[in-house]
């Protein structure tokens, strides 16, 4: 082989390497997790309305399937290897029609977009969804908060606007633990929105 071909083919092999080193990902694939949730005993007393669940607006921060954390120096950041298994948004609509189907006050329960007339529309925010630490170094806290408000679409009227939240600690700071106060404090916030809005619809209350 020529003297001048043998170093440039040494380079271009050198390259090739690097390039594939810097390709091939090593990075931990992400557990996935899903917020099971509980559905409420139908406590009857159905009304012949059909409500429909908006899919709740959030900040960007929480607009993600990411598991958002608070550090003790009020830093916001995410759990390296952990994702939920849809947006965390989409995961609280899912929660509040499950909640409001098994309740029983409503003849029809969807979630927006649907193409069944909505009599009453629940609007939502979703202002905090994450785990925070204190300065103490003590366990987590999962701390969720929603904006909600109860509205008459064809009316263009607003019935009723609250703030349903709650919170649990988790039992250890591993991945399970958290994922479970997650669980207990989504489902705490979901059962106070829909119990307000049972008490709103109650026959007379308006």
């Amino acid at each position: 082989m020529n003297a001048l071909k043998r170093p440039l083919l040494v380079l271009v092999l050198a390259l090739q390497g690097c390039a594939g080193s810097l390709l091939e990902s090593k990075a931990e694939v992400p557990e996935t997790f899903r917020l099971e949730g509980v559905a409420l005993p139908d406590r009857g007393g159905r009304l012949p309305l059909a409500i429909t669940v908006a899919h709740p607006g959030a900040a960007p921060a929480l607009d993600t399937d990411r598991v958002a954390v608070v550090q003790p120096d009020s830093r916001f950041d995410y759990f390296a290897g952990v994702r939920w298994s849809e947006p965390a948004p989409q995961m609280l609509q899912q929660q509040l029609v499950r909640a409001l189907a098994s309740d029983g006050r409503f003849e029809a329960v969807v979630a927006a977009p649907s193409r069944v007339p909505a009599d009453l529309l629940l609007d939502v925010e979703l202002r905090r969804f994450e785990a925070v630490y204190a300065a103490d170094g003590g366990l987590p806290e999962v701390r969720v908060e929603m904006q909600v408000s109860l509205v008459d679409p064809r009316g263009a009227k607003r019935l009723a606007s609250f703030v349903a939240t709650a919170s649990s600690a988790a039992t250890a700071n591993r991945r399970a633990p958290v994922i479970a106060a997650f669980d207990r404090a989504t489902a705490a916030a979901v059962h106070d929105a829909v119990d307000r809005v049972r008490a709103v619809t109650e026959p007379g209350a308006r």
